[in-house]
Order: C-alpha cells, then sequence, then structure tokens
C-alpha cells in the first residue's frame, strides 16, 4: 500500500508552525494596546521591525543562511513594503480611529482578497469547502466585531485605514509566495523585515521621541512585538506558507480573532459577552470546514477494503526549494 506519510508529516508541520503565527499575532492585539498609548502608529511600527530584524538577523548568522537567490528578491521587497511597513502603520493608525469591533471585520477582507489574489495570480484552486469555510468564518468575524463595537460610530479616515491595511496584508501574502520558491522562510522573514524596517525609517525621529517619554511597560511591549509577533510568527507563517496554498493559509487566520477574545478574557480580565462567545466559536468552525478534507472513499477492487487516500495537493514535498528547516 503506498505510503503517504511524508506529505502527512509536511502537513502537520505546516499546520503546527501556523497555529503558532495566529497564536502570536492574536496576543499582538493585546500588546499593541499598551505600546499604542505611547507610541505613535510609525513610531510603534519601526520600533517592532527593528526589534525583529535584530533577533531575525541573529538567527540568520547563526544558521549562515546568507543572501536569498536573486529571484526570491522581487517578493521579498514587495512584501516588505506592503505587508511589514504599509499594513504595520495601517493598521496601528487605524486602531485609533476606530474601535477595535470595527476594525476587526474591515481587516478580516484580507484573507477573502488573498484567495481572489491567489487565484488570479498564482492559479490557486478555491475549492467549495475552502469558500464556505472563510464565509463562515467572515460571519463570525463580523458578529465579533459587532460585539465589540461601541457607539457604532467609525471615523472615515479610520474605516479607510483599515481597508489599507487588509489590501496590504492580502497583497504582502501573495507576493511573499513566489519568494519562498527561492529562498529558504527564515531568509524571506529577516530581508522582508529589514525592508520594511528600512521604509519606516522617516518614523525614526517619532521613536526617538516617544521611547524617551514612554513608560517601560509600553516599551517593553514593543520589543515583544518586534520578538514573538514579527520574527517568530512570520517565520513560522512563511515556513508553513511554503507548504500549503496563500488562500488556504488566510483561512486559517481566521482563528485570531477567537484567540483576542480568549486574551483579552484571560489577562485583561475583559468578560466577552454572549455574541462575542458566539461569533469566536462560528469563527472557529468555518476555519475547520476551510480546512477539512473530502471524506476518503474505498476502492472497489482494494483488498480488505483498503482507503484510497490521495496526497493533499497543497502541500509540496519539497517546496520549491524552500523547505530549508527553520529552527
Amino acid at each position: 500500500m503506498t505510503n503517504f506519510s511524508p506529505d502527512r508529516r509536511s502537513a502537520r508541520l505546516a499546520l503546527g508552525a501556523v497555529a503558532v503565527s495566529v497564536v502570536l499575532w492574536a496576543s499582538a492585539f493585546v500588546s499593541i494596546r499598551s505600546a499604542g498609548a505611547a507610541y505613535s502608529p510609525g513610531a510603534l511600527a519601526l520600533g517592532r521591525l527593528l526589534a525583529g530584524t535584530l533577533v531575525l538577523g541573529l538567527f540568520l548568522l547563526i544558521r549562515r543562511e546568507g543572501l536569498p537567490p536573486r529571484a526570491a528578491w522581487p517578493g521579498i521587497a514587495a512584501s516588505g513594503v506592503l505587508w511589514f511597513a504599509c499594513y504595520m502603520v495601517a493598521l496601528n493608525w487605524g486602531e485609533q480611529q476606530v474601535d477595535a469591533g470595527t476594525a476587526a471585520m474591515i481587516v478580516n477582507i484580507g484573507p477573502i482578497l488573498m484567495a481572489l489574489l491567489a487565484s488570479r495570480f498564482l492559479g490557486e484552486a478555491l475549492p467549495p469547502r475552502l469558500i464556505a469555510g472563510m464565509a463562515v468564518s467572515f460571519a463570525g468575524a463580523v458578529t465579533v466585531g459587532l460585539s465589540m463595537s461601541g457607539d457604532g460610530h467609525a471615523s472615515v479616515l479610520g474605516v479607510a485605514l483599515c481597508l489599507v491595511a487588509a489590501a496590504t496584508y492580502a497583497a504582502g501574502v501573495v507576493l511573499q509566495k513566489p519568494a519562498l520558491r527561492h529562498g529558504s522562510p527564515l531568509q524571506v522573514t529577516f530581508f522582508s523585515c529589514l525592508v520594511g524596517a528600512i521604509a519606516c525609517l522617516p518614523f525614526s525621529g517619532q521613536l526617538v521621541s516617544d521611547a524617551s517619554h514612554a513608560p517601560a511597560s509600553a516599551t517593553l511591549n514593543m520589543v515583544y512585538l518586534g520578538v514573538f509577533p514579527t520574527a517568530l510568527a512570520f517565520t513560522t507563517w512563511a515556513y508553513a506558507l511554503a507548504r500549503t496554498s496563500a488562500s488556504r493559509m488566510g483561512a486559517t487566520t481566521y482563528v485570531v480573532p477567537a484567540m483576542v477574545v480568549l486574551m483579552s478574557w484571560t489577562l485583561l480580565d475583559e468578560v466577552p459577552a454572549a455574541l462575542t462567545l458566539v461569533g469566536g466559536a462560528i469563527c472557529l468552525a468555518g476555519v475547520a470546514v476551510s480546512r477539512s478534507r473530502p471524506r476518503t472513499r474505498t476502492e472497489p477492487g482494494g483488498r480488505g477494503g483498503e482507503l484510497a487516500t490521495a496526497p493533499r495537493p497543497d502541500v509540496s514535498e519539497a517546496a520549491g526549494g524552500a523547505g530549508e528547516k527553520v529552527g
């Protein structure tokens, strides 16, 4: 009987990597709430990216991976500017203009845009289960957003900034995918983070000014954002993205609203409303649907009713040369 264990092991590793990413990205919302009170949007993004670049650079030196191939640089540069720089600044600024619930609803357009862009430019298929799961998860994100919204008023600027964040996030992920065919996840993440930090250098004056007045807790939260939700989470995301489709990865991020609700409940003692819990459960259900597989069927001529299991189409054994292990 054919053994598909390498594919299954690769799929499990990718799932574990993306789980690390979504948990750390969920924790980022809690840290941004603290650091954002003392740091301006651009300064917070630059400080976070500088911390992430230092950590990633250290690991790159330890592993002696060096520069990625020339073919990886267009995707690295594009994702660095769009996802690491523009997305972070726009999201930080947007959350100062609108309530968290409104921001969550708008930013969660990102995975839908990601799936459409991946289908158009990467030729990725959109299976019915993936589309259904994303629709269910988006409904859950809207439910969470409505339950967390305050008076329901949102500035036009804040909505526009959140839309920019969603669009740059989706475009950045899709543009990063081809780069992972040529460079390792660590290489792609480090140099994307470096490009993002360079793009945010105009905010260096604000960073120095804010840091001189910010409490230690806010600065520590900014460093945490750079080390864990940026350096670690973006690397595990790249590792998983190299082994599965961008659209399926985008659907997985709908776990984040449910994780934010649980973390706010645990760490900030913010008791969620019943509607918030329902929305979080809907998000999780949608992710489960999007990642589910059709049932395996029994081969008519199989001995002893063996199951005919096809290899997963979105998992690549070699990942186009991007399969170098991280950590």
